[in-house]
């Protein structure tokens, strides 16, 4: 039976890598990351070969059985597709030697000792951000200026780990370019991040990596200490707001028919009021945190007095006992999301906003909480599930954000 674009949209990934069959032999193969990468089974000179044909969605399933015609063809002309792909990958000419066809010879290369997340999130990054900037233009004629505007163009969004990166990268693939005699010299050498870019600000609050995230979900959701405490700990990390904002929550803020956290303007920082959508897993969390506590004006009431929140300290001390002190804080969670959500293609305006972050005057201060609120809505809930993949995999592996 033939694919069909919602069978390959709503494809789970498993513990091992399965195979999805469309015709011709043509095929996706669902990693247990949930990167789903289209194949070409074919049989060329009595024997069978494997041609990559790229990435859903960012190759749809009309262009994957476009590229297996193409392939088809090129077998029934007596050519290999796989060496005619290395073939142009290689081959570029004094006029086709633009930065995007070096980058994508160079992706080829590279990737072979990378994990499929790491290059699939790599590529992504280059088509998004570098490819519009610089793609166009010849490596021999690309200048150090050149690459300082790209960067500054990402900086510009906010997104200073990002530009940080895309120059990295466009290192590498210049030295490429030079090793292959492509070009003559890298100019991102002429580049330094500390010089070009904004200086990172000093980080005031401790922070994990997004490597070491698995782990810290693992022990929250097996901490033993009470379970406001635990709750508290999951909905901080489900919707990375401030810590004093999480605390004094109140029942009443909760609107359960919107799915929406309505915090007041008196208890944010920006002095405005704040929407935080919630996903099904944060609703999950109020549920069993009802259970426990109904009853109550607040969420996560003190157990000496229950007309009092916990405290700041109630989040420090619980991730102090699970290992992370002086490694983490529950502010650290806002960067983590930020990070992870910018890498993933979110749109920066959108992550402000739900970080409360965004620029404010008189006139936009009324309105921008409740700005783009299903968008968010989105976002959030891939944020959970993101979070939880995590949790269940024990890998931070790119999961795409759906067009």
């Amino acid at each position: 039976m033939a694919l069909t674009n919602t069978a390959i949209r709503n494809a789970k990934p498993k513990g091992k890598p399965y195979k999805m069959a469309d015709a011709g032999g043509l095929l996706v193969l669902i990693q247990p990351s949930g990167a789903k990468w289209w194949r070409l089974r074919y049989r060329f000179g009595g024997k069978e070969k494997m041609l990559s044909l790229g990435v859903y969605p960012e190759v749809s399933l009309t262009d994957a059985r476009d590229a297996r015609d193409a392939a088809k063809k090129q077998i029934k002309g007596g050519a290999d597709p796989t060496t005619e792909r290395k073939a142009e990958a290689l081959a570029v000419t004094e006029e086709g030697d633009t930065f995007e066809k070096v980058a994508l010879a160079w992706w080829q290369q590279w990737k072979a000792a990378c994990t499929p997340g790491h290059a699939d999130k790599t590529l992504v990054r280059l088509k998004t951000d570098v490819f519009p900037a610089i793609g166009k233009i010849p490596v021999k004629k690309l200048t150090a200026p050149m690459l300082l505007m790209m960067a500054k163009r990402i900086e510009s969004r906010g997104a200073l780990d990002i530009a940080r990166r895309a120059l990295q990268t466009s290192g590498q693939v210049l030295r490429y370019a030079v090793a292959h005699g492509l070009a003559e010299r890298n100019p991102a050498a002429d580049v330094k991040p500390s010089d070009a870019l904004t200086p990172r600000k000093k980080q005031h609050f401790a922070r994990l990596d997004e490597k070491e995230l698995p782990e810290l979900l693992r022990k929250i959701n097996d901490y033993d200490g009470t379970t406001v405490t635990r709750c508290a700990l999951r909905l901080m990390a489900l919707t990375f707001v401030r810590t004093t904002e999480l605390i004094g929550a109140r029942w009443d803020e909760i609107d359960r028919e919107a799915n929406l956290w309505r915090i007041p303007a008196e208890r944010m920082k920006m002095k405005t009021p704040h929407l935080v959508p919630l996903s099904k897993q944060a609703l999950a969390v109020l549920e069993e945190l009802r259970q426990e506590t109904g009853g109550r004006e607040l969420l996560f009431a003190g157990e000496r007095n229950l007309r009092k929140p916990i405290s700041n300290n109630t989040i420090l001390y619980a991730l102090y006992r699970m290992g992370y002190h002086s490694r983490m804080t529950g502010h650290g969670f806002r960067g983590i999301a930020s990070t992870i959500l910018h890498e993933n293609g979110f749109s920066h305006e959108h992550i402000e906003i739900q970080l409360a972050h965004q620029e404010r005057n008189q006139v936009s201060a009324a309105y921008n909480h409740a700005t783009y609120v299903k968008q968010r809505a989105e976002m959030m809930q891939w944020w959970s599930d993101y979070l939880g993949r995590a949790a269940t995999l024990g890998l931070v592996l790119p999961m795409k954000k759906q067009a």
